[in-house]
């Protein structure tokens, strides 16, 4: 059922791009959302069931789901990709991580270096960053690197912080396998304890910035700028899905 054309079709490149574009452009196209949790439809780690929601219904989904499809397109089309497993930071500054398979992230192998690829973290670097530098790196605007801390890597953005970085995620490079994070998926599905199943999320990056609809609210920034439209009723809530994603979810009965 995997189609690479129909995939590139989805997110609007043509297979000679590289990775950085192919990168930025599944941010600009696919949503992270937890949609379905509120839905109560079981998220399955199936190549099939990830490309049908993603691609076909032009969903979009989190992290096991997006990166999961993504490792599967740039293997498709000659990279080298390993799955690797992090655990989430669970405030800035606290040095506290989520547990192993707390989330997917993907090393990529391109013929021109090592990269660290994310397309299911939310708001996260828009273009991958250099999985064997420790310099600072910058991806629109923003700055990001990479610190060792045992033997895993700790991934730091800038922030309004007092240390003026924050934590994003700590970083194992020990090759996974997609089954490996069937057991976290569920938990992120299932537990009263996980954010994914507390409030309703849909979010991509934009030329400009990014378009967030959560609970109550539309949210759109550009640079510095953030602007915030109500939305009062369920009804306002899920055509804002439509408009800004194209994402129609079924009327409950």
């Amino acid at each position: 059922m995997f189609d690479v054309a129909r995939y590139l079709e989805r997110i609007g490149v043509g297979a000679e791009q590289p990775l950085g574009r192919l990168h930025r452009a599944h941010l600009e196209t696919v949503p992270f959302e937890n949609l379905d949790i509120h839905l109560g439809r079981p998220i399955r780690l199936d190549t099939d069931a990830l490309f049908e929601k993603v691609v076909v219904q032009r969903r979009g989904g989190f992290c096991y789901e997006l990166n999961g499809l993504f490792a599967q397109l740039l293997k498709a089309l000659g990279h080298r990709v390993t799955l690797l497993s992090a655990g989430v930071a669970t405030s800035p500054g606290s040095g506290t991580y989520g547990p192993e398979f707390d989330h997917l992230a993907l090393q990529v192998e391109d013929g021109q270096g090592r990269w660290l690829a994310d397309v299911g973290f939310g708001e996260g670097f828009t273009e991958p960053l250099d999985l064997d530098s420790r310099e600072v790196q910058v991806r629109s605007g923003r700055s990001y690197r990479l610190a060792p801390e045992g033997d895993r890597l700790i991934l730091w953005r800038d922030a309004s912080t007092p240390e003026g970085w924050e934590a994003q995620y700590s970083l194992s490079l020990v090759p996974r396998q997609l089954t490996d994070f069937a057991g976290m998926c569920h938990h992120h599905q299932t537990s009263p304890d996980s954010h994914f199943t507390q409030r309703r999320l849909c979010t991509r990056l934009t030329p400009e910035g990014r378009v967030t609809v959560k609970e109550g609210m539309c949210v759109f920034t550009r640079g510095t700028q953030r602007t915030e439209q109500p939305l009062p009723n369920e009804d306002d809530w899920r055509r804002a899905l439509v408009e800004h994603f194209g994402v129609i979810l079924p009327v409950p009965e």
